[in-house]
């Protein structure tokens, strides 16, 4: 994924599904800088990562 496309997929009122290493996440923010993510599982949203925006699949 590029930094774009995480941009938008925040921004969508659609529920956009995107994994980061096969498990589901929600994307909570971007660094256009760094092109990292904030994410966090869906199941669990307390745990949060930073993560490279190319290492999240649009599914």
């Amino acid at each position: 994924m590029n930094v774009t496309r995480a941009k938008e997929i925040i921004q969508s009122t659609d529920k956009v599904t995107v994994t980061y290493q096969g498990s589901p996440v929600w994307i909570d923010g971007v660094d256009e800088n760094s092109a990292m993510a904030r994410v966090h599982e869906e199941d669990n949203p307390v745990q949060r990562k930073v993560v490279a925006v190319a290492d999240l699949q649009e599914q």
